[in-house]
């Protein structure tokens, strides 16, 4: 994989996410805590699904642009594709074999289904719902929420598969989203990963 051009010539902390929806919750919520991520060295890298962390970390590492200081790498992942970050780590040796010391102790946080979930948890259905209304979508989400498929599903589960039902919609509400969520309410993985990063 050739990863030139993608991180920026001062970037000393990269942030791998799984797609950009993700990238663009972390930048808005990074810009609402006031951090300025591009200055303080920070480049958030969508990756186009977890499966190419194992490329991207290699990419990443031996890159012939990079010089000191080593680069920090850590991300966000679903916990059901932890062993994607596992043996991507441990490709690269920046996890011994075997080790039992969590991942965020490597600079990598779990959300528990993804980041979508996280929020909407974070923020509660009415609130999701109302920001849905506010943005001219509700008849969409009613009309799937319709749909016999959805019916026996929680409201909660409506709203993620709503967001994942029209190309480029599921960006859009990340970075909603994560405008949206009280800065005393956010969720966990986020608010660790960008401790970390910052």
């Amino acid at each position: 994989m050739n990863l030139a051009g993608i991180l920026a010539a001062s970037t000393s902390t990269a942030v791998l996410v799984e797609g950009e929806s993700d990238r663009a919750a972390v930048e808005a919520l990074a810009a609402r805590q006031g951090l300025p991520l591009a200055a303080l060295g920070v480049q958030v890298v969508a990756m186009g699904g977890i499966t190419n962390i194992g490329h991207h970390l290699v990419a990443l590492l031996d890159s012939p642009a990079r010089t000191a200081p080593p680069l920090r790498i850590g991300g966000l992942y679903d916990a059901a594709e932890e062993r994607f970050v596992i043996k991507g780590l441990d490709r690269v040796g920046l996890r011994p074999e075997d080790a039992t010391t969590p991942l965020s102790a490597h600079g990598f946080f779990r959300c528990d289904r993804d980041l979508e979930d996280e929020l909407i948890r974070a923020l509660g259905v009415d609130a999701v719902t109302a920001l849905i209304t506010a943005e001219g979508e509700l008849r969409s989400l009613e009309r799937l929420q319709g749909q016999p498929a959805q019916r026996d599903r929680t409201t909660a589960q409506q709203l993620h598969r709503f967001f994942g039902s029209r190309g480029g919609r599921k960006e859009y509400y990340g970075r909603r989203l994560a405008e949206a969520v009280p800065l005393g309410h956010v969720p966990q993985p986020l608010s660790e990963l960008l401790r970390w990063a910052t």
